[in-house]
């Protein structure tokens, strides 16, 4: 009987899983009149009664970030109609931000509202179309997607008159869709349900779900730690803002400034003023580059070869103006007449001291902002002005406190060459991180100049300059001559040596973990003592009974195992050998992606179970590889044709799996159907072995 019992649950089990799935979301439409005239221009109303503890998200999106699947309402085109201007939403819409999506994401509670404006052509008016949408919990973030037809009743139409009799043969326009702003966040050609028509009417027929408890099989513990990545941002500028602060161009002035102020009355507030002036320049900066934050900007900068030789050049022209080659200056005459006007006195005088303190400090400044801009310029558009706020605090401050406190400038250290020693440390560290911004655009673009091991040999060399540089070996121009070395210098010496030598075992495979989102894929290294890693060329060509790997030539799986890159061949060969398949959608200039492969997929409980488990299939969302022009097809959702392999790609994730985002990792049957709940980047290897289990069970 119990053995009987236990059967019964597990039969019932995925129904009831379902049954919880498509019930959070019920939808009701209507017309906000119920009647009108041809030509009247009138308004579709579309509400989604939300569960509690459930959410959808807004028909408008951050085009910022490759977010989550935005709600589509689409009206079916025909000549009865013609849609005025886009969908809406007229409820209250919440911002929230996502780690996993690295930026603001809109969501929509309780009943959610939208609405479309139409233009009546016909006195029968035929209004017909689709929603599709995604519902997702507040407790843990598991999200599935919704998709339903719908029919709009309810409308009575007068005839239509002599004068608008022509208006029915009008144009009709195309359905109006929220788009996603980058190539990476378009649908696939042919959609998808993620669950079968069979599966959804048993779903609703089941009453398992009053009975029994539903079981999580995702296991989908997405983070909503909403400061990691903005806070780090955040941090790293304010602490960059300290460093400008110990330069040749600010720290010298940093006594006269203050003396100005401590020696008049009133010295105390105008202080106060001084330093809120050098704050709002700045932000007035970021405020400027958020403004070219303009929409698909955040999908240009991470994949196309442009911004990303950009960004090289600016942080390799800096990084050499630092080491001393030259030095990035501003006209003398913009400063001579900024000086002048800083002496006018008053609060316009002490505005342009400020206006002054930013232009001559700029030659040592400018490097450290530019990075801070180029490192926000994909993220939103309030990063650049709070990145500005939190670097232009930690300069500002010390010149308020120190004329607040005058006594405590006697415990200042003398300017001398250890200022110029900050400067060429970061020239340095400025040519280092110039390697990421080329390293991108080598890998999406096939360029084969910057692979692993060479990425590597560079970094190497350069920090092991910096250490010599540390213990006196090496002076650049404007160095002074070193005596002795002292106890600090010799600390950052060793902490950089060691650095390098945690390096060099990268050279013949190391997997070197902590440095894995900023390194080349380990499948770009020709050499490997470890003979795990399949490199170009030697990863194998086919697997039984596969045939040839389509676009083996170009992708590599890490850790040695052997799959596919192309999403029928997958499908086909899981049919085959009857086993589910792990689909990771990734990229390139995937930084999660790198760190999953290197934490997550190299612990041994995960990898044995890909390679004995599933049929692994790998899809780059970011790949500019042109497909043969009898492969393209033009996208139903965007109307884009579809040339290149990740356009296609991105084209299947966002249609058929209802997301954007990288990593995004799906179990599938050999039809294509979702087996669980997908997962996204999570570096807890408990999670993801479950996760696995969960989808080998289910299949």
């Amino acid at each position: 009987m119990k053995s009987t019992l236990t059967l019964v649950v597990w039969l019932l089990l995925p129904l009831a899983t379902f049954a919880q799935i498509l019930k959070p979301v019920t939808w009701s439409y209507k017309p906000a009149k119920s009647t009108a005239k041809v030509g009247e221009i009138i308004e579709l109303r579309f509400t989604a009664n939300i569960q509690t503890g459930y959410h959808i998200y807004s028909s408008e999106v951050n085009p910022k970030i490759d977010g989550p699947l935005p709600t589509v309402i689409k009206l079916t085109p025909n000549k009865s109609f013609e849609l005025i201007g886009k969908v809406k939403p007229e409820s209250k819409v919440e911002t929230k931000y996502e780690e996993v999506f690295e930026g603001d994401t809109y969501l929509m509670h309780g009943a959610a509202q939208f609405s479309q404006r139409i233009k009546i052509l016909s006195d029968k008016p035929v209004l017909e179309g689709n929603v599709d949408y995604q519902v997702c919990t507040d407790k843990d973030g598991q999200c599935i997607p919704g998709n339903e037809d719908f029919t709009i009743t309810g409308l009575t139409v007068t005839a239509p008159t002599t004068a608008t009799v022509a208006l029915a043969s009008t144009p009709t326009a195309t359905s109006v869709v929220t788009k996603p702003t980058s190539e990476t966040a378009v649908a696939a050609a042919t959609p998808t349900p993620a669950l079968t028509a069979t599966e959804t009417a048993k779903a609703e027929e089941s009453s398992v779900k009053e009975t029994v408890k539903i079981q999580d099989l995702s296991l989908d513990k997405t983070k909503n730690a909403s400061d990691d990545s903005l806070g780090g941002f955040l941090l790293a500028a304010f602490l960059s803002g300290l460093v400008a602060l110990l330069t040749p161009c600010v720290f010298p002035i940093i006594p006269a400034t203050v003396s100005f102020f401590t020696n008049q009355q009133g010295g105390m507030w105008k202080a106060f003023l001084y330093g809120a002036f050098i704050i709002g320049i700045y932000v007035l900066i970021g405020t400027v580059v958020s403004r070219f934050n303009g929409p698909a900007f955040a999908n240009f900068v991470s994949t196309h070869w442009l911004p990303n030789l950009i960004f090289f050049a600016t942080f390799f022209i800096f990084g050499l103006s630092f080491l001393g080659l030259f030095e990035i200056v501003l006209p003398n005459s913009l400063i001579n007449n900024a000086d002048a006007r800083s002496e006018k006195g008053g609060i316009v005088g002490i505005f342009f001291m400020a206006f002054t303190l930013v232009l001559v400090s700029f030659s040592c400044t400018g490097p450290i902002v530019g990075s801070l801009l180029v490192a926000s310029a994909g993220g939103e558009v309030v990063k650049p002005i709070l990145g500005m706020a939190a670097f232009s605090s930690a300069f500002a401050v010390p010149f308020t406190l120190f004329a607040a406190f005058p006594q405590w400038m006697k415990s200042l250290p003398r300017s001398g060459g250890w200022l110029n020693s900050v400067k060429v440390v970061l020239g340095f560290i400025e040519l280092a991180l110039a390697l990421k911004f080329l390293s991108i655009a080598d890998q999406v673009y096939h360029w084969h100049l910057l692979d692993r091991e060479v990425f590597l040999a560079i970094w190497i060399v350069i920090f092991a300059l910096v250490g010599f540089y540390f213990l006196g070996k090496l002076r650049l121009p404007h160095d002074s001559e070193v005596k002795f070395i002292s106890v600090q210098k010799l600390l950052l010496a060793i902490a950089t040596f060691s650095f390098v030598v945690y390096m060099i075992p990268g050279l013949w495979g190391a997997p070197l973990k902590a440095l894995s989102g900023y390194l080349p894929p380990e499948t770009s290294q020709d050499f490997n003592l470890h003979g795990q890693i399949s490199t170009s060329g030697q990863q194998s060509a086919s697997l039984a009974g596969s045939g040839p790997i389509r676009h083996a030539d170009l992708f590599h799986l890490p850790h040695g195992l052997q799959g596919f890159f192309d999403y029928k061949q997958a499908l086909a060969y899981s049919k085959k050998v009857n086993k589910p398949v792990f689909i990771d959608f990734t990229g390139h200039g995937c930084v999660n992606c790198r760190e999953m492969e290197a934490r997550v997929w190299s612990d041994p409980a995960v990898l044995s179970r890909l390679q004995n488990d599933f049929v692994v299939l790998a899809l780059y969302v970011d790949d500019k590889t042109d497909l043969p022009e009898s492969e393209w097809y033009t996208s139903t959702y965007d109307q884009k044709v579809k040339k290149s392999i990740g356009a296609q790609n991105a084209d299947l994730q966002i249609t058929k799996y209802n997301n954007n985002a990288q990593p995004h990792y799906c179990l599938v049957n050999s039809k294509g159907e979702l087996l669980v709940a997908p997962k996204n980047y999570d570096r807890d290897v408990a999670n993801f072995v479950a996760f696995l289990d969960s989808g080998k069970a289910k299949f």
